[in-house]
């Protein structure tokens, strides 16, 4: 008898049939093989396009809401699709019974709108799961010290699959989405992307950070931290289908565990692209200490993230241009703020461009292995992409192209690092 928890996203939830269709795949997995059972706890998202058109109910109600109570009305979608996957799994004879965030409760800081987890309570649920009931939680939400509701964001319910597992010392934690698994690229763009069978928690994070959308950010941070294996699965599959202990998704594991798993991995897993992109020049900004950090300074404040940043080689009159990216949507934030700043920076003028993006290579054998970044900047060039910036991790190279050859620079990637399945 395994434990494991199961988290279905908004589409999955779109309603009755799909609500149905989700019960069935989790009365199975708790049934499991040859009456070796499972206990099972369900984390759930709201139905798709809920949660928006409830924070657009919290905007008309008062443009200046108060956080607290926008949390309050933002953290009911999630509680609705609990509920009713609760009464569909009770018709199909199958136990269940909901917890909400603040009955476990799920304890989290007062940072309404964008809190973290600090802990779960977990006694009662893992005694009710004992006795066959399966648990159904919803995602996104929690319970701050001074009892109020509190929501971890958007993307939240992977959060909280993440800590539930964490909490109740699961065998994995089985995401749910609109795809059957992690892929070297996205399969819209490279129809021989291949799905993988495995990867790092190092990997994953580098991934959803440059463009990748199957896992949020934050929740496989926590998985690493936690020691958590997710598997990534998709719920589009057929009411017969077996069990998610027999259906191939991609399992996101430790590096240690891996070395164990799969002797024969690529030296890169996979490429992403970002087209939320926006760069940004300053031009003749002072070549003087200190003067880079009266541009990035007044950023961070404001809690713009930037990502490349290249200083170019100063002029004659002790002169500098200055180029960076931030996020396409706050673009127009940092023009003004720098603009605001334009005294105390000393640049002449600001040049925008919101037509870039972000492509990356990503791959934990990429630290011992040379050439990588020599490979992607010959082959970009023989095509006559030209790159406009570059950052680098241990595990990741990124370049920042014209958005308009963002399809082209990735197929390029693909195949010059062998990643094409094979047919």
């Amino acid at each position: 008898m395994g434990r494991i928890v199961m988290k279905f996203g908004g589409t999955s939830m779109a309603g009755s049939e799909r609500i149905r269709r989700v019960a069935n795949i989790v009365r199975r997995q708790q049934a499991g093989q040859n009456g070796d059972w499972h206990e099972v706890a369900v984390v759930v998202s709201a139905m798709a396009g809920e949660t928006d058109r409830l924070v657009t109910f919290c905007r008309e109600a008062n443009p200046l809401y108060d956080p607290a109570e926008y949390d309050v009305v933002v953290a009911s979608g999630e509680q609705v699709t609990a509920g009713l996957l609760a009464m569909t799994l009770q018709a199909l004879g199958c136990p269940a019974r909901s917890w909400l965030g603040w009955q476990l409760p799920v304890h989290t800081d007062s940072a309404h709108a964008k809190a973290r987890i600090e802990g779960l309570d977990s006694d009662a649920l893992l005694a009710s799961m004992a006795s066959g009931v399966v648990a159904v939680i919803p995602g996104f939400q929690g319970l701050s010290d001074d009892g109020r509701i509190t929501t971890l964001g958007r993307g939240g319910s992977d959060t909280s699959a993440v800590a539930v597992a964490a909490a109740i010392g699961a065998e994995r934690c089985d995401i749910y989405t609109d795809v059957d698994g992690v892929y070297t690229t996205d399969p819209r763009i490279v129809a021989k992307a291949r799905k993988l069978k495995f990867v790092t928690y190092e990997e994953m994070l580098e991934l959803a950070s440059v463009g990748s959308k199957v896992l949020q950010t934050r929740s496989v941070s926590l998985a690493m931290k936690e020691g958590v294996r997710v598997q990534v699965l998709s719920s589009f599959i057929d009411d017969d289908a077996t069990p998610a202990d027999e259906i191939p998704g991609t399992m996101i594991v430790s590096d240690h565990e891996l070395e164990g798993l799969d002797m024969e991995r690529q030296l890169i897993t996979g490429i992403a692209a970002d087209k939320n992109e926006a760069k940004i020049i300053l031009t003749r900004v002072p070549d003087r200490p200190g003067a880079v950090a009266t541009i990035f300074g007044p950023l961070a404040a404001a809690s713009i993230n930037v990502d490349m940043i290249i200083q170019n080689v100063g002029r004659d009159k002790g002169e500098t241009d200055v180029t960076f990216t931030v996020p396409g949507a706050d673009l127009l934030r940092a023009q003004t703020l720098l603009e605001a700043q334009k005294e105390a920076i000393g640049f002449n003028r600001i040049i925008t461009d919101a037509k870039v993006a972000k492509v990356s290579v990503v791959g934990v054998g990429m630290r011992s292995h040379a050439g990588v970044a020599a490979l992607m900047f010959r082959s970009l060039a023989d095509r006559g992409i030209n790159i406009q910036a570059i950052s680098t991790s241990e595990i990741k190279i990124s370049v920042l192209i014209d958005e308009d050859e963002t399809e082209l620079a990735v197929r390029v990637l693909h195949s010059a690092y062998e990643l094409d399945a094979v047919d």
